[in-house]
């Protein structure tokens, strides 16, 4: 297992990567980690590395890309994606170290600490320019209530600050316990003597304060930003400033990094400016690192993907659950898409007894990646057996049927231009059994190599099969028959299959001469990895 890192993390974190069995751990930094993206099976970044769809295709052996942080701004999701490599970050690692800085910045402004610094250092003693303000007394208004917008609720509480939130997202139970009160955007923004923005950078919330929020701001209000730069609008804030309906703001974040010196706002002394460091502390970036490192070697050996953002994220007991049909889905969706005819139009997934009843989207994406697995050069699973589904057309279904007193079993159901092949299973000691196939009961293992027949029920054909095999020299592990109750036609014979496990894959030239028999309609080898 190759892990590269691309960016400085803590050093327990690596200790980390280097402590597993066998794993090879490279580190290096943003300016020469590229030419190890070939080998590359897990990549660590924080965010002065940009993981665009270039670097993705330099990194064919890619699994997983480790965040250490927040935002994912500098990776590509829909390449990431579109490549079958999850995406995680670490939320909360460095949720008490934003908001520290948040309120430093605060201080800095209410006391005009930058200002007096810079005064006192050049031999000035100027009392009475820099009076200042309590927070005491004030109104904050916080703008999303997420890990980092909590922290800075409790700790604006302890300097007996009002405060007031926007977060359309979160509940009234939730505000109550915090004890802040839940507004509007606008209402927010006319009650705020300091607004703090702790928001994703989204559709709704790219540009939020613009001249019209500034409109309806108190005048003299303070903004801090240790958020995302695309939040506000640099032109607009730079006029709000100027004008002095903004008395101060203090921005951590740009929307264009690094920021150049001839930034609108900075024309301002009242515009205090940090280089995006508020989760810059020791602490922080010990927790992050740690915590990324753990999340990665937890998905490497165990396919536990805890804060991935690109796919389902399960708890490890939630996985422990559901890994056994994952893998029953996925092995379904193989063998039907072996012994299948024709060209993939539909494939429907229907979930019997409680498996149906969680998010299913983890199952029905293995089942997908099943069927894919035989039908392309790219590396479909979890993460983008969906997304190739629906570029190829496909019509994905589900459904679901609760049964008492009934193992769980999942049917999938693989409709070409040539008719339907379905395939039923269930999870028997912990292992992907098969249980039926076209509606007839035959149970087999999915795994090995099998041939898969189809005959009429006649004398002799079991014969033929240990025969040709024999001849051969090929093994059978195991038999399986199975028939329908009733002829499709009267006086026909009885439809059947047969499901013959062996100790190898079994070639073209022996399956031939199993259809050379007249009862044997079709004769398929299967073979799962």
């Amino acid at each position: 297992m190759n892990i590269l890192i691309a960016e400085p993390i803590a050093p327990a974190a690596v200790e980390l990567f280097r402590a597993q069995a066998g794993w090879n751990v490279i580190v290096s930094n943003p300016k020469e980690y590229a030419p190890h993206l070939a080998e590359a099976e897990a990549l660590v970044v924080r965010s002065a590395v940009q993981v665009n769809a270039a670097v993705l295709e330099k990194a064919p052996k890619l699994r997983v890309i480790g965040r250490a942080g927040v935002g994912v701004d500098n990776v590509d999701l829909d390449a990431a994606t579109a490549a079958g490599v999850v995406v995680m970050n670490t939320p909360g690692g460095n949720a008490i170290s934003v908001a520290e800085h948040t309120l430093a910045l605060m201080l800095a402004m209410a006391r005009h600490i930058p200002q007096a610094n810079a005064s006192t250092r050049a031999g000035k003693w100027e009392k009475k320019k820099f009076m200042g303000n309590e927070l005491r007394g004030k109104t904050l208004g916080v703008v999303g209530l997420g890990s980092i917008g909590r922290e800075v609720v409790k700790r604006a509480r302890a300097f007996e600050m009002r405060v007031v939130a926007h977060d359309p997202y979160v509940t009234s139970k939730t505000a109550d316990d915090l004890g802040v009160e839940l507004v509007d955007r606008a209402a927010l923004y006319a009650a705020s003597d300091y607004i703090s923005l702790h928001v994703a950078a989204t559709e709704e919330t790219i540009g939020m304060l613009s001249r019209e929020a500034f409109a309806g701001m108190k005048p003299g209000v303070r903004i801090v930003n240790c958020a995302r730069g695309e939040l506000v609008d640099e032109a607009a804030l730079a006029e709000a400033v100027a004008s002095g309906k903004v008395a101060d703001a203090a921005l951590d974040v740009f929307a264009n990094e690094p920021v150049k010196a001839d930034y609108p706002p900075f024309a301002s002394e009242a515009v205090l400016a940090t280089p995006h460091i508020g989760g810059s502390t020791e602490e922080a970036q010990e927790i992050v690192g740690v915590r990324i490192a753990e999340q990665v070697v937890e998905y490497l050996s165990t396919g536990v993907a805890i804060n991935a953002v690109n796919m389902t994220a399960l708890s490890p007991e939630q996985y422990r659950a559901i890994s056994p049909y994952i893998t029953l889905a996925e092995r379904l969706g193989i063998f039907a898409a072996y012994i299948a005819t024709g060209n993939p139009r539909t494939v429907r997934l229907t979930y019997f007894g409680r498996i149906g009843d969680g998010n299913t989207n983890l199952l029905r994406n293995a089942g997908l990646a099943g069927v894919l697995a035989r039908s392309t050069s790219k590396r479909a699973n979890l993460v983008n057996a969906m997304p190739i589904a629906e570029q190829r057309g496909w019509n994905v279904q589900e459904s679901r049927h609760r049964r008492t007193g009934h193992i769980d079993t999942i049917r999938l159901d693989l409709i070409t231009d040539a008719g339907t092949t379905s395939v039923e299973g269930a999870v028997v000691l912990e292992k992907p059994r098969l249980l039926q196939v076209e509606g007839i009961y035959c149970e087999a293992a999915l795994s090995g190599s099998l041939i898969f027949m189809k005959n009429h029920d006649v004398p002799g054909v079991i014969g033929h099969v240990g025969t040709v095999l024999g001849k051969n020299q090929i093994n059978i592990a195991n038999f399986s028959l199975g028939r329908r109750d009733a002829p499709t036609a009267p006086g026909r014979p009885l439809d059947a299959v047969a499901l013959v496990s062996t100790d190898g894959l079994v070639p073209e030239s022996v399956l031939a001469q199993l259809r050379e028999n007249p009862a044997v309609r079709f004769a398929r080898a299967v073979e799962f990895e």
